[in-house]
Parts: structure tokens; sequence; C-alpha cells
């Protein structure tokens, strides 16, 4: 992956961490990340990548909302 494709899906991560972290307790931000980008980097589209990473952040780390 070139620099800037990663630069373009580490925006669009920014973005969709957002809602997220507006909406629940506080969390390490890179957890979600991670996760997002795991999802997307897998093929999933971003709903189902923001689906993934809110499901990680649930039953792996206990992140209520």
């Amino acid at each position: 992956m070139d620099v800037a494709r990663l630069a373009e899906l580490l925006h669009e991560t920014a973005e969709h961490h957002d809602p997220y972290e507006k909406s629940h307790a506080a969390h390490d931000w890179w957890d979600w990340y991670a996760a997002y980008l795991a999802a997307r980097l897998d093929g999933s589209d971003s709903a189902a990548a923001t689906e993934a990473a809110g499901t990680y952040m649930e039953t792996v780390k206990h992140v209520p909302a």
C-alpha cells in the first residue's frame, strides 16, 4: 500500500471514529482504529468496518456506550 492510500484510509478511519468517540465511554482510540483498519484491509466496506470496530470495542475491550 502506498503512502497516499494509507493516508486516505487513516483519514476515513478518523471520520468514522468521531461519532463512536462522542457516544461511548473513554477508550484508547488506537484500539478502535486497529479494528476498523483491519476490517477495511480485509475487504469490508466502511459501514461493515465501523460495525466490526464497535463490536470489537464492546466484546474485547468492554467499552460501554
